[in-house]
């Protein structure tokens, strides 16, 4: 029996070379390496996040600018609310400061009434009677200086808003108050009470 030799040669179709197969394989990772190294292409991914976070800084500038606004708004809408509430508040407290006599000042003017009916049926001017026109007058003082004025239109034109006619006096001008049953007064400007009167035709 004859040794047989091995058979040692390739067929060059099915085998390729060792050194072919490294250098196509170093190619492949020389590309890969460049599609991932933070280092390639360095300029143009560093312009494009630049523009990213420009855009990002510029929107959040905006909103930001957006929550001033409606901060100042609110904050403008707050104060006048306050002040607005402030005057009303001040108002109210000196319309009640104003007015809080009214119901004790009717009832004086019954006693002011009361007073002039005395001086009116006196005799004569005797010491009592001087003495029910001095509590008289410094009654009216006190009224006075706290806002309660007199409302005496003898010889005025006839005024439905101060005065409340009861009749006709015919010795009086037309339109004319001529005679005066009842004053009248009136606390800071607001009517306590019409003075009753007797007007011409």
């Amino acid at each position: 029996m004859s040794e047989q030799t091995p058979n040692h040669e390739f067929d060059t179709q099915d085998h390729q070379p060792a050194h072919s197969n490294v250098e196509r394989d170093s190619s492949v990772l020389e590309e890969t390496i460049d599609e991932f190294d933070p280092k390639a292409n360095n300029g143009e991914h560093e312009t494009i996040k630049n523009d990213v976070d420009l855009q990002a800084f510029e929107a959040r500038i905006a909103e930001l600018e957006g929550e001033v606004k409606q901060a100042k708004e609110h904050t403008a809408r707050a104060n006048a609310e306050a002040y607005n509430a402030q005057k009303r508040m001040e108002q109210e407290a000196d319309k009640s400061k104003k007015f809080a006599l009214q119901k004790f000042a009717k009832e004086l003017l019954e006693v002011v009434d009361n007073l002039e009916r005395a001086i009116d049926s006196a005799d004569g001017e005797d010491a009592v009677t001087e003495g029910v026109r001095l509590t008289h007058k410094a009654l009216l003082n006190v009224l006075s200086k706290n806002g309660i004025d007199v409302v005496d239109p003898k010889g005025e034109t006839f005024n439905a808003d101060l005065h409340e006619a009861v009749g006709i006096d015919p010795n009086a001008e037309a339109n004319v108050v001529g005679t005066v049953l009842q004053k009248g007064y009136s606390l800071n400007g607001r009517l306590l009470r019409p003075a009753l009167v007797q007007v011409g035709q």
